[in-house]
């Protein structure tokens, strides 16, 4: 896999810094997060037949009825996450690909990485360790009982989306903590929403309409 991090035409750099210009236009403002985006291989991640849509701004499949989410949506969830400074750890439930766990581990001391289905971890373990993230830490698990025993967390990102918050995942955030989970059906509005907690309890801010593929219960072999 190490020859193909570098990328040559439609993987190439100058492809990967159209996309950070794309994602500068539509608003994303924090240029740590662009520059860990321009610089980070969004193609290892993904099917080789797809590779030349890598930085295309939009979400691909990866199999397993999951996708790789679109980079602007990678960004916006990043960007919300660091705005009160940067976490210590963080907690991201749905591995998938790996991309945005390979994002986060750029920015942040620890990320730990939950997945269901071992299929995908297994693919994106394979990622981290040919991008050399040793502070990434996944586990095979249902995502929404989170990861307990690592708890608590300074920040948790939510890459599916359940109908309501998990009580667990909210009870892995720490004081001052901030999660940002998309929250809705798939046949209807999904939002992503901010939730911080405070001394008192919880505040809910909703940021974009949005569209991920459902968080489920159970883990897949």
């Amino acid at each position: 896999m190490n020859n193909q991090i570098q990328g040559i035409g439609m993987t190439s750099q100058r492809t990967r810094d159209r996309l950070v210009e794309r994602l500068r236009n539509k608003g994303i403002q924090n240029e740590r997060v662009l520059e860990v985006i321009r610089t980070t291989p969004r193609h290892v991640f993904i099917d080789e037949a797809l590779a030349h849509r890598a930085y295309e701004d939009t979400a691909l499949p990866i199999g397993q009825g999951q996708t790789i989410s679109q980079p602007y949506i990678v960004a916006r969830m990043t960007e919300v996450l660091l705005e009160n400074g940067v976490p210590d750890t963080v907690l991201e439930v749905g591995t998938g690909s790996g991309y945005q766990a390979a994002i986060l581990a750029r920015l942040v001391p620890k990320v730990y990485t939950v997945e269901r289905i071992n299929a995908l971890l297994l693919k994106a373990r394979e990622c981290h360790r040919a991008l050399k993230l040793m502070n990434v830490f996944s586990k095979h698990s249902d995502g929404s009982w989170g990861w307990p025993e690592k708890a608590p967390y300074a920040a948790i990102m939510v890459t599916a989306a359940p109908e309501q918050i998990p009580q667990s995942l909210l009870e892995q955030l720490s004081i001052g903590g901030r999660m940002v989970i998309p929250v809705g059906t798939t046949s209807g509005v999904q939002m992503l929403k901010l939730i911080t907690r405070t001394v008192a309890g919880f505040e809910e801010q909703t940021l974009d309409a949005v569209r991920f593929v459902p968080l489920l219960d159970g883990s897949v072999r």
